[in-house]
């Protein structure tokens, strides 16, 4: 049993996390800006706490005592290149000192290589109506790659983008940026508990969609074709 605190824990891809964690066993902190919007989050092995993910004294004092943090949060009121390298900066400073070693943050595909090598958001004919909302997951990206601390870090996003009425299978692989890959809510999740329960990748920003349908009449179970696929990883 670990514990995991969850920066932005009232957002979809937050809460989807911290039913995941308490689904493993974790003990979970889930930060929020106002608990009293979000008492559904509160379970047994659940505390909801107030906190800001831009305020390195705030992590600093709600981290202690975790084994890693889940960043998941965005402030629409605040310009996207602001917030997000204020994020990166707080959580790297603030989980430090807090002496949590692992961060594991929920990324953005656009800004994910292609196979070719190319940010998503560079590609012929992807809309560019939202690419503020890009640049400013790239600055934060930034701001965790120029870091000198001893942050163990990981920007894991969809592929693509999410099913938003996808259900849980269990299962995903890792995959480079595609504008028509998607993963449900729930199978994001478990790469990033995934990320927590046995760290595999570091310090890179790692995509991840929905494995391949496995073959009529084969087993169903989770983790199938693993052994197989070594792009698909086994959910847990």
């Amino acid at each position: 049993m670990s514990d995991v605190i969850v920066f932005g824990a009232g957002g979809r891809a937050g809460r989807t996390a911290v039913h995941e964690a308490r689904r493993r066993g974790h003990r979970v902190t889930a930060v929020v800006r106002d608990p009293a919007r979000h008492g559904d989050l509160a379970a047994d092995g659940v505390r909801v706490v107030a906190g800001d993910i831009t305020d390195a004294d705030a992590v600093a004092r709600l981290a202690p005592g975790h084994d890693a943090a889940i960043a998941a949060a965005y402030d629409f009121g605040t310009p996207p290149d602001v917030f997000f390298a204020a994020a990166a900066r707080a959580l790297l400073d603030g989980l430090a000192r807090a002496g949590v070693p692992r961060l594991v943050s929920v990324g953005l595909a656009s800004v994910l290589e292609t196979a070719s090598g190319t940010l998503l958001m560079d590609t012929p004919g992807y809309p560019q109506e939202y690419r503020s909302f890009s640049l400013g997951h790239a600055a934060g990206n930034e701001v965790l790659r120029a870091s000198g601390t001893g942050i163990d870090w990981l920007v894991v996003s969809p592929s693509g983008d999410f099913d938003h009425g996808g259900p849980r299978t269990g299962r995903y692989r890792r995959a480079p940026a595609e504008a028509g890959s998607r993963i449900s809510y729930a199978d994001f999740a478990i790469a990033l508990l995934d990320e927590i329960d046995s760290p595999s990748h570091h310090r890179v920003h790692l995509g991840v969609e929905k494995a391949p349908d496995v073959g009529k009449g084969a087993d169903t179970g989770e983790g199938f074709g693993a052994a197989k696929d070594p792009g698909v990883e086994e959910g847990r």
